[in-house]
């Protein structure tokens, strides 16, 4: 019932949990995504915004590799280190999501791992 998604397109997981699993064949639930290139395992330079748009490059391959893509995405979370980014952030995502976007949450949290500035996880439908 359970299928774990892996690609090197994404970066790989930093701790005990899968890039992302699909559940029943029909949603896909990603890990949280930081700004992270695959290929270095840095945090990308430039920013916040920098890092959103690697984020969400990221939450993209794993999606793709699920069998998804954004257009399919349902619903997403947005963490913040400092809530004064949204608006640097909001930028991004539009890109990403022009028509029909997801629902969506953010919240400022104290700290994110890797002392990163945002990270975003998402539930795409499959289908």
């Amino acid at each position: 019932m359970k299928h774990i998604i892996a690609t090197n397109n994404a970066p790989q997981a930093i701790g005990a949990y899968s890039q992302g699993t699909v559940f029943a064949g029909r949603l896909l639930f990603t890990a949280g995504q930081l700004g992270m290139d695959p290929e270095t395992g840095k945090l990308v330079e430039g920013g916040v915004g920098a890092q959103a748009e690697q984020a969400l490059n990221n939450l993209r391959a794993i999606v793709e590799a699920g069998g998804s893509s954004l257009e399919g995405v349902l619903k997403t979370t947005i963490y913040l280190a400092d809530i004064a980014d949204f608006t640097i952030v909001n930028s991004v995502y539009a890109t990403f999501f022009p028509t029909d976007p997801p629902a969506r949450s953010a919240v400022a949290v104290a700290a994110l791992p890797k002392g990163a500035l945002v990270e975003i996880e998402c539930i795409a439908t499959l289908g």
